[in-house]
Order: structure tokens, then sequence, then C-alpha cells
């Protein structure tokens, strides 16, 4: 029974949770039954012991009822009754945490009742808690929708047909939920389709990007950053888009909960990432003090957890600057923030990176193969680390081999977004035609410096034009 959902949910409790779950339990309101509470103990007392047994059935069984032979229909009763009042607890946790979801909810429990004299209490109070919400992300108006049209049906019940309503009101702020929340799904469609190919159906963003281009909610900051954001993808040729975005970011940054937060700042640093990627290296160090300030102020930290996909581009944003030793120390100081599952493959990786700037190279070769390739990401980017270290130790056939079983690789997988697959065959592509140029052949290193300005988004394009320098 160690392994059933009942006990695995309540393995998550700490203490504080598990003795509220029980005054929750022991309430009558919620709870009638005492065999459930015993029952909460028995599992309690197993989960809280320095080496838990492993429970069944029947052992459960004989703690629990104590007389009479085991009845499989009554015990699953009893674990599928406890388990109810588990999630009603939680449910009930989250409720107690938003007091505008309890004001909107005594609004509608008022109305229905009839109770008049509660009508003006309960709206002023639910206003003022809407409008003390800390954060300004699409939830506050979706709060402020269900405060008002609660109002609008309280005025509804008094049956006066000549009072102005308050529909603007509701309109609005269901409009401007709306609103927001589709740009934000949408951003993180458009986010996700860089990193893979899955397709989504998302109807009417077209006509809500035309009006928004057209219409300002100057009053709805979501609304405003997530365009921004949309606009940094759609369009980034235009480098306004991604200033205008900063500085929304830098005013209502802290209006918004960190992990909502933290999108804004990873969609305005990848826009900064694949201007890199493309030759501008203006962005280069703009990057790297966007990385620095989010490690200050911890806002990169999502339930205190780093993101192995940011551990890595802090890393590369710091080689690329020449900070080894601001790099080896963010190694080795913050990798215990990245997730368990992913740690050790980070961490062997990430070193490889750094060894390879010091060219190191025997040091990478040795991490790169600790590293498991069950995410194509990690085994994209060592492949691409191996090419470079071959081509640096003058490994041509070694090279060659891996650029053909690189091709194989990335015609296989589908999965890969075709836009990065260009990137990387670009990348194989110049690295094989550097091999074949002779040294100070100007006229074949420029041709092949333009070949690499006009494809454009290639893979390591610095370093392909850093190689490209050595020859000239």
């Amino acid at each position: 029974m160690n392994s059933s959902k009942l006990y695995s949910i309540l393995e998550y409790f700490n203490k504080y949770e598990q003795n509220s779950l029980r005054k929750y339990l022991l309430s009558p309101y919620f709870n009638k039954n005492q065999t459930l509470v015993e029952l909460f103990e028995i599992l309690l007392k197993n989960i809280n012991a320095k080496n838990p047994k492993e429970l069944t059935k029947e052992l459960i069984w004989k703690k629990l009822i104590k007389i009479g032979a085991y009845d499989d229909v009554r015990f699953r009763k009893h674990f599928s009754d406890l388990l109810k009042l588990v999630e009603g607890f939680l449910a009930q946790q989250v409720f107690e945490e938003n007091p505008v979801v309890q004001a909107t909810y005594l609004i509608d429990a008022v109305g229905r009742k009839k109770m008049e004299k509660l009508y003006n209490s309960t709206m002023k109070s639910a206003r003022r808690l809407s409008e003390q919400q800390l954060y300004r992300s699409a939830s506050y108006y979706y709060y402020q929708y269900q405060v008002e049209k609660n109002y609008f049906d309280l005025a509804e019940s008094e049956h006066d047909r000549t009072a102005k309503r308050n529909v603007e009101d509701i309109v609005n702020n269901l409009d401007r939920f709306y609103l927001a929340e589709k740009l934000k799904f949408y951003c993180h469609v458009l986010s996700q389709q860089y990193v893979t190919s899955h397709e989504y159906k998302v109807l009417f963003i077209e006509e809500i990007i035309d009006h928004l281009k057209n219409y300002n909610y100057h009053d709805a900051p979501a609304i405003e950053i997530y365009l921004q954001i949309y606009l940094t993808q759609k369009e980034h040729e235009n480098n306004d888009h991604y200033h205008k975005l900063k500085e929304l970011i830098d005013t209502h940054g802290n209006k918004f909960p960190n992990s909502e937060a933290e999108f804004f700042y990873s969609s305005a640093m990848n826009y900064c990432i694949r201007k890199v990627n493309q030759g501008n290296q203006n962005f280069l160090n703009e990057l790297f003090e966007l990385y620095k300030g989010l490690i200050q102020t911890e806002l990169i930290f999502v339930d205190g957890e780093l993101s192995p996909w940011n551990f890595k581009n802090i890393v590369s944003c710091a080689l690329r600057l020449g900070k080894y030793k601001w790099t080896e120390d963010f190694i080795n100081n913050y990798n215990k923030y990245i997730p368990d599952d992913f740690r050790a493959n980070a961490v062997s990786f990430n070193l490889a990176q750094l060894y390879f700037y010091q060219k190191e190279y025997n040091k990478v070769i040795e991490l790169i193969q600790t590293v498991e390739y069950e995410d194509f990401t990690y085994n994209l980017n060592s492949k691409l680390v191996l090419m470079m270290i071959y081509y640096e130790t003058d490994e041509i056939e070694p090279l060659y081999f891996l650029t053909e079983s690189f091709r194989a690789y990335l015609n296989r997988h589908k999965d890969i977004p075709e836009s990065r697959k260009k990137g990387i065959k670009d990348f194989i592509k110049f690295t094989r035609k550097l091999t074949k140029i002779r040294p100070r052949d100007k006229k074949e290193l420029l041709k092949l410096k333009e070949e690499i300005d006009m494809a454009k988004g290639t893979f390591s394009a610095n370093w392909l034009k850093e190689k490209i320098a050595e020859l000239e």
C-alpha cells in the first residue's frame, strides 16, 4: 500500500500540513467518520517513521478494525473516502489563501439568499480586496470580472430595470482577461516552437493582434508585455520591439508572480540569444547582465530550482565573454539548484564547455562521454562540441565521420524544428569547407565568411569566423 495514491499524496505533507489536515479530519463539518481519522494516523505514523514498513491491506485492516475478517470492499471504501477528504483539504487550503475568491463566492451566496442588508458591505469588501491584489496578471482581471458580474446579478434581483448597470465594467475586465490569457499561451507556443516542432491551432490570434495594434491597453501591463513578446518573436528584425519589452519588464515586472515574470525575462533573453547567434555581438554583454540581475534577485529560480536550460545559457554567455573564473564559480556554486534528474548531465556538459574554451580537450571528451543523451538538446550540443574539438586537434577523419552520422541523426529525428536543423546543417557544411581551405587563401576565406553571413542562424557562427580569422 506504500505505492497507493493516498499514501503517496500524504508523503508530500510536511509536519505543519499534517497537523492542519488532522484538524480538518477531526472537524465534524467535513468528516463524521472516526475510522477515517484512525486510518490517517496509521498511514501517517508509518510515513514519519525512520524506517517505514511495507504496509499491506491485511496489516492496515488489523490495526484499523482489530476484530473480524478482512473485508476488501470496506477497506477500499475507507481508502477512497479518506482520499476524497484529503483532496477536499487541498482545495480548501487554496480557497482560504485567496480572499478575493472567497469574497466573490460570498456575493453569490448573499444573492441566492436575498440577504439585501449584506449587499453593499459584501460588494465593498470584494472590490477592496480585488484592488489590493499585489499582482496584475490576467487572473486579476478575471477576479474583477467575477466581482462585477456578481454585483450585476445582485442588482438584477432587485428588479430595478431603470438603473444603469455595470455592464462596461464586466466586459472590460472580461476582455482584458481574455486578451492577456490568449496572448500568454500563444507566446508560450511560439517559444516552444524554437525547441520542438509541435503545431497548435489557436483561434482568432491574428484578429487579436490586429486589434491590439490599433488600441492601447496601458492600464493592462499583462497585455502590453505579451504583445511585445509576440512582436519580438514574429518581427525579430526590429530591435525596437526588444527595447520596448525590456522597458515594460523593468517597469511592471514586479507586478507579476515570479514564474510569470521569469517567462518575461526568458523571452527577452531568448531574443538576445538569437541576435548573438546571428552574429550581433552587441547583445552578448546585455544578455550576461540580464542573467546576473536575475541571479541576484533570485527571479530566475522557480520554486527554488534553476532550469538546466537557463544554467547552460548562462555558462555559454559567460564563456563567450571570456569570464572563465566567473563561470567555474557559477557551476560550482549554483549546480545544487538544478533539479536532481538533470543535475549530473548539466554539470558534466557545462564543465566540458568550460574546458573546451580553456583548450583542455582531453577533459572535454572525458566529460562528454558521461552525458546521457535522453534529452536531444544535450545530444545535439555534445556533437557540436566534438566537431569543434576534432577540428581544433586536426582530427579530420573522425570529424568527417561525425558530420555524416550527425546529418543522418538530424534527418532521422522529425521532432527537431526545421530552423534548428538548418542552423546545425549549415554549421556542418561550413566546418567541412573550412577544413579544405588552405591558409592565407583570402579569396576562399572571404567567400566562406560571406556564405556564413548570408545563411543566418548558423550554430556557433562566431567560432567559425574565429577559425577563418586564424587562417587569414
